[in-house]
């Protein structure tokens, strides 16, 4: 597949993108450059290849999912800059 002029201009305007037409040559040539290496991905033989996360084998750390009550509102309030009556106070936001 190439991309013409004309369809690197369409693309462009798509994209809200100002291009002038001296420059379009050039964008297409990009957008071919694109297709040409999405071809290239396209044949790759990833039959039996597991979707990874990282380029590095790993797991992801795990912890049990607990339920509990919470009754740690003292904890959490100790570390707000400003707490009142059991809330975080934060400055007034609209005059």
């Amino acid at each position: 597949m190439s991309i013409t002029e004309d369809e690197a201009r369409k693309v462009a305007h798509l994209a809200r993108i100002r291009v002038e037409d001296a420059a379009l040559p050039a964008l297409a040539r990009e957008l071919n450059g694109i297709l040409h290496f999405m071809e290239q991905l396209n044949e790759v033989d990833v039959d039996g290849v597991e979707p990874m996360t990282g380029v590095t084998p790993m797991r992801l750390k795990r912890r049990e999912d607990v339920v509990t009550t919470g009754e740690m509102a003292d904890k959490i309030l100790a570390n707000a800059p400003d707490a009142r009556e059991g809330f975080f106070a934060v400055p007034k936001v609209v005059e």
